[in-house]
Order: structure tokens, then C-alpha cells, then sequence
């Protein structure tokens, strides 16, 4: 008996399947033909929804995208947690090796022939993060924690080196680790014009308490 799907549930299950087969074979070596299988659809059923596997890629990307920003900002609005404490905690919740999304997957962008994949993943995550950011910089600023002429300069910059450093820190020694997190307080407290180690009793322990 043929089943026939509500278009958004069909939809919904392309992409989980694509998400899967991305994560262990890779983009380029995940065909359509792939997906057709795992599903047991017709090639025009997948070709009504995605014209193509880099459309697939591209929506894949957007709900995961979607997924870790509703986090942020979940964490954002936490008023009763100090400014820079949600500002650590929400760029440590953008990792995409957390919950759903699993290390395969993580392991597959970083790889060169998947450049395309990590490239839109951080151009997409960066436009929904960074008003995010943003906002809790002003927020520092208004209480006097920081001081800066160009707050949303400084969320981008932040989201970008806090991506780079915190995207494989696991994969470090513990000696590197420390030394990566130290860098970035150094430097985020020299972009927000912040005495020196002035936020290391708020970051630390986040740290500390992720990696647990």
C-alpha cells in the first residue's frame, strides 16, 4: 500500500535522512540516488521538493541553523544569569557536534571536499547569531562591564574567532585547551575595552562545567 505524506512531513523526512547520510558518507559522496533508496521514494517525489542535492544541503543546514540559534537565544534572555556568563554559554551551545547533530556530522564539514557545507553553515549561523551578540554587548555596555564604539563589528569578530577556537577544543590536549581559552578572554576583554582577566571568574567555571 502506498503511503502519501503531508508535503512538509515529506519534506521533514529528506532532510533527516539527508542529515544522516551527510554526516557518515559526506556531501559529495552522498547521492541522490542515496536518498531515494534510504527513503523508498520516487526520484520526482525528491525533485518536488529539491531541485538539486545543493538545495537539499541548503535547507538541511537552515533547521539545523535554526535549531542552535533558538537555542542562543534561549539562553540569551536568561536575565537572572550575569551578561557575560549567557555570552560564554550561548557561543559554547552553537557547537554542532552537540545533541542532535553528532560528531560524524562535524567531522564531515571539516573536511576539504565538504568546504561548501562549513562555509554556509557559519555564513548562515553568523546572520542569526550576531544581533544576539550584539545585544548582549549593548546590554555589558549599559552596565558599565564594557565599552565599545562598534558593538556589531565586535559580535561578528566574536562569533568568528569563538567558532574557530571552540568548534574542535575537544580535540586539543588539556594544556592547548587552557591555552585556547585564555586567548580568547584575552582578546575578547581587549575588544570590549575590559581590564585585563576582569572576565575570567564569570567564563572559567562555564568552561570548566562543559567539559564535565
Amino acid at each position: 500500500m502506498r503511503v502519501v505524506k503531508e508535503a512538509e512531513e515529506r519534506k521533514n523526512e529528506i532532510l533527516d535522512v539527508a542529515e544522516r547520510l551527510f554526516g557518515t558518507k559526506g556531501f559529495d559522496g552522498t547521492s541522490t540516488s542515496d536518498i531515494l533508496n534510504e527513503i523508498g521514494i520516487a526520484r520526482g517525489t525528491l525533485y518536488y521538493h529539491f531541485k538539486s542535492k545543493v538545495e537539499i544541503l541548503d535547507a538541511m543546514i537552515s533547521r539545523m541553523m535554526s535549531r542552535l540559534i533558538e537555542k542562543a537565544e534561549v539562553i540569551a534572555v536568561q536575565k537572572n544569569i550575569p551578561v557575560l556568563e549567557r555570552l560564554t554559554m550561548m557561543m559554547l551551545s552553537l557547537n554542532v557536534s552537540d545533541g542532535n547533530f553528532g560528531q560524524e556530522l562535524l567531522k564531515q564539514i571539516h573536511k576539504p571536499q565538504n568546504a561548501l557545507m562549513h562555509q554556509k553553515m557559519e555564513k548562515s549561523l553568523l546572520f542569526g547569531i550576531n544581533p544576539i551578540i550584539t545585544d548582549l554587548i549593548r546590554e555589558g555596555m549599559e552596565q558599565g562591564i564594557c565599552q565599545t564604539d562598534y558593538p556589531e563589528e565586535v559580535a561578528e569578530m566574536t562569533f568568528l574567532y569563538a567558532n574557530t577556537v571552540f568548534d574542535d577544543l575537544m580535540e586539543h590536549g588539556e594544556e592547548e585547551k587552557q591555552r585556547k581559552i585564555a586567548a580568547f578572554i584575552y582578546n575578547l576583554e581587549r575588544l570590549l575595552n575590559m581590564e585585563q582577566d576582569s572576565m575570567k571568574a564569570a567564563v572559567i567555571p562555564i568552561f570548566q562545567n562543559s567539559n564535565k
